[in-house]
């Protein structure tokens, strides 16, 4: 088997990758380890999509392959258009800061989009199928090894894409790297994602409603919706969790809700031992935290559990190292480089650098900032990319782009790029970026 791209991974930034790789006309595999595509927003049940316009809430500015998916997801009845969604809603936890115009979503809806939009570009893919090292020659990553129930085989490309959250393809091809914030010694925590249904949200509303003027900060530490019941249960002896509020998001149906609470500090995703203490200790989380619901939480006394992750949630683990790293600096101040391949406005988000009830959010001091092609190309070997969530970011500034629709404009980047590179006879470390973001605007991607 031989491929002009391989990428590797089927989450957001995978995705993303494969479908404007073979839409340029590429010959294009994609290798997912699952029975299907979507990463975080399928498998590991993390909704809504976080905002995609700019910081005054006026403007979308991620657009390209991630509003086509949008679009395809409400013209299905399967989201909700982030146009129409504003922050300090049920839709957004009642957040306001940095959450205008959130994209509610249905995972299930989501995986049949994406097939679709595979088979559309002409991507060939494998389910079932994980990476197993890559083939090097010198500096130069020339395929990759795999398993599946086909046994152990060999796959040569052109140009390999990592698109595996962890930097997998980059980091056993001894690129070098950051394990979280190794200043401090620590990595975000992970998260169980959960979906509830049968919920009489009226009556849920009612009871965040008649407290949201309750919402406060102190120490670090978010007071915010139904934390009033926490204390309650946590005064009972029901509440064990080191969390003093609840991530609780309305989706499409108004019944349901994704459930964003459950905390498991100091997980290694690269490490199989730790991957599964997360999982065991996420699912005993949401039992607890579903009992807590149906004892405290008004409009919740029938609510069931409609879908637990298959995949713990993973926030943070390797950055690996590019030729550059983009910084909380290049964020916070809006800076918008030359080589950028799309713009963004996300807040900084990190949980847990102060204890496990710690969360901080910090807005930009711009409309947006630029996400420099740099990042996306590792140093030391060739014809290799990486995209997502293992972008050469610094801890800080890869708590605002880890987030789905960023992680979807650099999956679109890198696919794009390597497919330019394989028509110029180049390496992707030497492409015309020029030529890039001409064919990224042509791909509707926007660049204010």
């Amino acid at each position: 088997m031989k491929y002009d791209v391989i990428v590797v991974g089927g989450g957001p930034a995978g995705i993303c990758a494969a479908v404007s790789a073979a839409r340029q006309g590429v010959k294009t595999l994609l290798v997912e380890q699952n029975g299907f595509c979507g990463g975080m927003a399928t498998a590991g049940l993390v909704g809504p999509f976080m905002t995609c316009y700019d910081s005054t809430g006026e403007e979308m500015i991620i657009r390209g392959l991630f509003e086509e998916i949008v679009d395809r997801l409400v013209e299905k009845g399967f989201a909700i258009h982030p146009k129409d969604v504003m922050g300090g809603t049920a839709f957004t936890s009642w957040i306001k800061i940095g959450h205008d115009h959130v994209t509610p979503f249905e995972s299930e809806g989501l995986k049949l989009v994406l097939d679709e939009m595979l088979c559309e570009a002409g991507v060939e893919v494998l389910y079932h199928t994980a990476f197993l090292e890559p083939v090097l020659e010198e500096n130069k990553i020339i395929g990759i090894k795999v398993a599946s129930k086909s046994g152990i085989e060999s796959i040569e490309g052109n140009v390999i894409i990592d698109c595996t959250g962890d930097g997998d393809v980059a980091y056993r091809s001894g690129v070098p790297f950051e394990m979280g914030n190794e200043e401090l010694g620590l990595i975000q925590p992970a998260t169980m994602f959960y979906h509830i249904s049968n919920v009489d949200s009226d009556a849920l509303e009612a009871d965040i409603q008649a407290n949201i003027n309750n919402f406060y900060r102190k120490d670090g530490v978010n007071y915010r919706s139904l934390h009033w019941r926490v204390t309650e249960a946590r005064e009972n002896g029901d509440w064990s969790l080191d969390r003093v509020s609840i991530g609780i998001f309305r989706m499409p149906k108004k019944d349901e809700w994704c459930v964003n609470t459950s905390r498991i500090m100091n997980i290694d995703s690269t490490d199989n031992k730790s991957l599964t203490k997360a999982e065991i200790e996420g699912r005993r989380q949401v039992d607890e935290i579903t009992k807590f619901f149906r004892k405290y939480v008004p409009g919740c006394q029938d609510a069931r559990i409609k879908a637990t992750a298959s995949h713990i949630g993973i926030r943070e683990s390797r950055h690996i190292k590019g030729e550059y790293r983009l910084t909380a600096d290049d964020l916070l101040n809006a800076k918008v480089p030359e080589d950028s391949v799309f713009i963004a406005a996300n807040s900084v988000d990190v949980h847990g650098r102060f204890g496990p009830k710690s969360n901080e959010y910090v807005p930009i001091n711009g409309k947006y900032y630029g996400v420099p092609y740099r990042s996306l190309v590792p140093v030391k070997v060739d014809n290799l990319l990486i995209a997502g969530r293992c972008l050469s970011a610094d801890s800080t500034a890869a708590g605002a782009v880890r987030v789905m629709p960023p992680c979807m404009a650099m999956g679109q980047a890198a696919g794009t790029a390597a497919a330019l590179s394989i028509k110029n006879n180049c390496t992707v470390r030497n492409i015309n970026i020029k030529e890039l973001t001409y064919l990224l605007k042509e791909n509707k991607v926007y660049f204010g």
